[in-house]
């Protein structure tokens, strides 16, 4: 078997002779099993490792390669070890350089900062944005850990696109192989997130899916390792998701990372009330009825609020089942029957709107010199209700639906948008145009029309899916 294996792992005076078909192949397969070993399983890349007496040691990289990666261990380049060999992955060894740190490397903080320093050309800046936000989200459902995005300055996870040499003498290697790579907590280049920019990155499954990417190297940022397991998010190969809105960490991600950073908290800052009972016929809204409509929909501090009459469902990351309370038990001065509701996350503050007036909230606290009209964010004098709001963190906007139009509002310059109005049904085709509700959620808006809501894809400009407005209650 020694001699058979040498045979394939040769030096390249071996092929003094003109080679055969076969032969270059085989040169061709051991220039491939030499460079993932050396890149992945920490094989020395000096040549005297391949004469006879050290075989036995390739033999046992293989092996332990196939053995992380669910192949039968048989020590030999055999069809589908080196099919798993020419699988598009993630940069970071299966063993190797990581495994010598002293300690087990974590964040010793529970709030981190995070930046995009630049941007691939293959999509909008936007989707990029939503696409590391969700994976963040990922991450922060399990664990105690809370995210920020800074737009200038040094953030403990840097994330860039760049290609081949890069400056952190681990260059990449062009399209289809090392997708990306991340280091382990610490400072300066240690946290930061690397991605190869001749990848085609992309929102779906059409090339490579960055949030999956981002997801699998934020892991690493925060201080996991690979996993063995097929079915995790750590495993090392790339495979394309099936369903970006339902996607869930495997329960050996989750182990992993709570294992550094533990479970996430049980309750937030605001004190929880007596959950209500909902009984069909009680004279409060039940959940799971087919026919439910929503008030007004935001979500606060990374949780969603859906309003309903005097009601309101509060659904959060650490909480399965949604909380059901009475709107005036955490905001007495509130009216109820609201009419819209949105989140600026900027300013921390969630704008509660019922006929021509609003509230601002922050947490459980209604803010003082509120209620205000509407009219005073330059809405004409016509205009009696909003139907529903929805703000753009990302682009700092703000969305209001009136009937079958809608207006545009800058949070930074806090005034109304020339050109608007504009008609619904003109800049997102193929929604219903008396809106309910809107929410902005994983690069989607999701507008709420009686007991329907339709996934609209800004980017593509369409309505993706139509789903049932309680949905999001697990109903």
């Amino acid at each position: 078997m020694r001699l058979a294996f040498l045979v394939l792992l040769c030096l390249p005076v071996c092929s003094a002779y003109p080679l055969s078909g076969t032969a270059k192949q085989e040169d061709s397969n051991r220039d491939l099993a030499q460079q993932y070993l050396e890149n992945y399983y920490n094989l020395k890349t000096d040549v005297k490792q391949f004469r006879r007496k050290e075989s036995n040691l390739i033999v046992k990289k293989i092996r332990r390669m196939q053995k992380f990666l669910g192949l039968a261990a048989t020590g030999k380049l055999d069809s589908d070890t080196l099919e798993v060999m020419r699988k598009p992955r993630c940069g970071v060894p299966d063993v190797g350089h990581f495994h010598t740190f002293p300690g087990i490397p974590k964040w010793r903080k529970t709030h981190l900062t995070y930046r995009i320093v630049n941007y691939t050309p293959d999509l909008p800046r936007d989707a990029v944005g939503s696409a590391v936000e969700k994976a963040v989200k990922v991450w922060e459902e399990v664990t105690p850990l809370t995210f920020s995005r800074l737009y200038e300055g040094e953030a403990d996870v840097m994330i860039s696109f760049a290609v081949k040499e890069h400056g952190d003498f681990y260059p990449f290697d062009g399209s289809g192989h090392s997708l990306a790579h991340a280091y382990p907590p610490g400072p300066g280049l240690y946290g930061d997130i690397h991605f190869d920019d001749d990848e085609k990155w992309t929102e779906d499954a059409s090339g490579t899916n960055l949030f999956l990417v981002a997801a699998h190297e934020l892991g690493h940022s925060l201080g996991l390792f690979h996993s063995a397991n097929t079915e995790a998010l750590m495993y090392p190969l790339y495979d394309s998701f099936t369903e970006l809105v339902r996607f869930r960490l495997s329960q050996d991600d989750v182990n992993g990372i709570q294992s550094l950073y533990g479970p996430p908290p049980a309750s937030t800052e605001e004190p929880l009330v007596p959950t209500i009972s909902v009984r069909s016929g009680s004279g409060t809204p039940a959940k799971c009825d087919p026919a439910l409509s929503f008030d007004a929909i935001s979500t606060l501090r990374g949780e969603y609020l859906f309003f309903k009459d005097r009601y309101f469902w509060r659904r959060s990351h650490w909480n399965s089942e949604p909380e059901f309370h009475l709107i005036s038990a955490f905001w007495p001065s509130l009216p109820s029957y609201l009419d819209a509701a949105y989140e600026v996350n900027s300013r921390d503050t969630v704008f509660i709107f019922k006929g021509n007036e609003f509230w601002a909230i922050r947490g459980n606290e209604v803010q003082a010199g509120y209620p205000r009209g509407i009219h005073t964010l330059g809405f004409p004098p016509t205009i009696r209700k909003i139907d529903a709001a929805v703000s753009d963190k990302e682009k700092k906007k703000t969305y209001f639906f009136v009937e079958d139009k809608y207006w545009r509002f800058d949070e930074k310059s806090q005034s109304m948008e020339q050109g608007f109005p504009r008609l619904i049904a003109d800049d997102f085709p193929g929604v219903e145009p008396k809106v309910d509700a809107v929410l902005q959620a994983f690069g989607f808006f999701y507008f709420f029309s009686g007991s329907s809501q339709f996934e609209f894809d800004p980017n593509a400009r369409m309505v993706t899916h139509i789903l049932k407005s309680n949905s999001w209650l697990h109903c």
